[in-house]
């Protein structure tokens, strides 16, 4: 699903208010008083209506007559939408077993399309995912640098599975990643990504399926050291 514009005074109100909901300021089922919002907001309500188009086209929000708008079930959200992904990241603190679910997703999706990029990989898909791994060598101490170099390798290696479908996971993971990202580089003792992403790079180079998606295995296994290390740090911070 496409992401809309988050600026002005429309992207603020559907921030806002998809926080709340997130939250559970504003809980499943409730119905949202419109008139109150309008004048907290101090918003038109052409504003406001167009804000609540885009949760709705979201599965967030629904409005029916004699009920008015009311906020879905969770089980009605599009939780794979990017926008949804980024306001439950951009919580704080996140959702208990958030960064759980995404390492699911990864270890599901990644070694299958390592070996399908091995099987597959053209010599332009492979300069795509050398030139990634040269940013991300380039990037030292610049955590900005290697979040968009990892985004970059990531993105590159489900183009190179040449699969329409798995391509489109790219929303998915790369939402949940950059935010990984911001997390992990840049924080003491963060190790080196480099080896083990020219690791899974070597393997589709030699075309070599079974060892690619063994490589992307180890690759995500670090992947969720770095994140646990993290929060034994932050723990520990907290205790001090």
């Amino acid at each position: 699903m496409q992401q809309y514009n988050a600026r002005g005074v429309h992207g603020q109100t559907v921030e806002v208010l998809a926080q709340r909901i997130l939250d559970g300021r504003m809980p499943e089922g409730s119905t949202l008083d419109l008139t109150a919002l309008q004048s907290e907001f101090d918003v038109s309500l052409t504003v406001l209506r167009e804000a609540l188009r885009v949760l709705a086209a979201k599965g967030m929000v629904d409005a029916r007559p004699k009920r008015g708008t009311f906020v879905r079930p969770r089980a009605n959200w599009s939780l794979l939408d990017a926008d949804v992904l980024r306001w439950q990241f951009a919580r704080s603190p996140h959702r208990p077993g958030l960064f759980d679910d995404l390492h699911e997703l990864r270890a599901i999706v990644e070694p299958g399309a390592a070996s399908l990029a091995a099987a597959r990989a053209t010599d332009t898909d492979i300069e795509a995912l050398d030139a990634a791994l040269a940013d991300m060598a380039a990037a030292g101490d610049d955590p900005s640098a290697a979040v968009a170099a990892d985004l970059a390798f990531h993105r590159a290696l489900l183009a190179a599975t040449h699969n329409e479908l798995i391509q489109r996971m790219e929303v998915v993971i790369e939402t949940g990643l950059a935010e990984r990202d911001r997390m992990v580089h840049g924080t003491a003792g963060a190790d080196d990504p480099v080896p083990s992403h020219k690791a899974v790079v070597d393997a589709i180079r030699r075309h070599n399926p079974a060892q690619a998606a063994r490589a992307m295995g180890k690759l995500l296994d670090q992947a969720i050291e770095d994140v646990a290390r993290l929060e034994r740090t932050q723990h520990e911070d907290r205790q001090d």
